[in-house]
């Protein structure tokens, strides 16, 4: 009975050494920056510039009159007579909220947009994804995308990136593997050039 427990014993030892010496293979991606940098994401940015770029040009126009107002009632504002004072006061108050609701509004197509983009080349990216990890004996594969991650380090040798957007465009040409996981969309960006 004891040379039975002992031999239960080493043979559980052997199977755990051996568990343990099989290499967790792990990799990094920065799926947002992948998406971005395939052509499709490449095409989606310049169809975002054509649309939102004389937006932000507008927006940029707009700050520049509101603090050019603003300049003016803080130097001149103690020599002005009262209710040109009220009355300049006022209209950079109205000039302002105007402003930000127009923001507002096209922060939210912008996102909407993104969020199309996301979802459809996410689809496809995490199909890319997961026939790469197993195909090259991958564990786990962390996006380090979010600004939030629990990622402090990443040795270079681990991020996939690069090799994802080739396989991605390689793959996907003709409309590609699409996969059926959900996709968990990025924290929507900002309008970039605005002052939100």
């Amino acid at each position: 009975m004891r040379s039975c427990l002992i031999s239960s014993i080493a043979l559980l030892c052997v199977s755990l050494g051996a568990v343990a010496q099989t290499p967790t293979k792990v990799g990094v991606i920065s799926v947002q920056g992948a998406i971005v940098s395939t052509k499709d994401g490449q095409k989606a940015s310049q169809e975002w510039e054509t649309k939102f770029g004389p937006k932000k040009k507008e927006f940029q126009t707009r700050e520049s009159e509101l603090a050019q107002l603003s300049d003016q009632l803080n130097k001149g504002g103690s020599v002005m007579a009262e209710d040109k004072r009220a009355q300049l006061a006022r209209e950079i108050d109205e000039k302002k909220k105007r402003l930000d609701r127009d923001m507002q509004d096209a922060q939210e197509d912008f996102q909407a947009e993104q969020q199309k983009l996301f979802s459809s080349v996410g689809q496809r990216m995490l199909a890319v994804i997961e026939k790469y990890a197993k195909d090259n004996g991958y564990s786990i594969i962390m996006d380090v995308s979010p600004q939030n991650t629990p990622v402090l380090y990443v040795a270079t040798g681990i991020d996939i990136t690069q090799e994802i957007v080739g396989l991605y465009d390689k793959t996907t040409a003709n409309g590609g593997p699409i996969s059926t996981m959900p996709t968990k969309a990025p924290a929507p960006a900002k309008i970039p050039g605005t002052a939100k």
